[in-house]
């Protein structure tokens, strides 16, 4: 009887040791998993982003051009002499400042 108590309480040990060696073993597989997972999530954040930043560059360069066209000279005078009823100084009307 204390033969078979012995055989019982090894067999008992190396089923705990396996079933440890186990969970060691499935809980480092979920924290592999989880971490390649995470990765992934930041690729597909890093990839929204640069798509976001291509896009912003795009509208800066249209804003640039639509700034260059709103700020040139021929449209400035075109709104002075229609819409403001400027005119260009006669020469007598030309002061210099030393």
């Amino acid at each position: 009887m204390a033969r078979k108590t012995k055989k019982n309480v090894r067999s008992t040990k190396i089923v705990i040791i396996c079933f440890v060696i186990m969970a060691v073993f499935i809980a480092e597989l979920l924290i592999y998993t989880w971490s390649r997972v995470q990765c992934i999530n930041t690729g597909y954040e890093i990839s929204n982003e640069n798509n976001k930043n291509r896009n912003l560059i795009k509208l800066q360069n249209k804003l640039k051009v639509e700034l260059a066209r709103l700020k040139s000279p021929e449209r400035l005078a075109k709104i002075a002499k229609n819409q403001l009823g400027l005119k260009t100084p006669r020469p007598e009307q030309i002061i210099i400042i030393p």
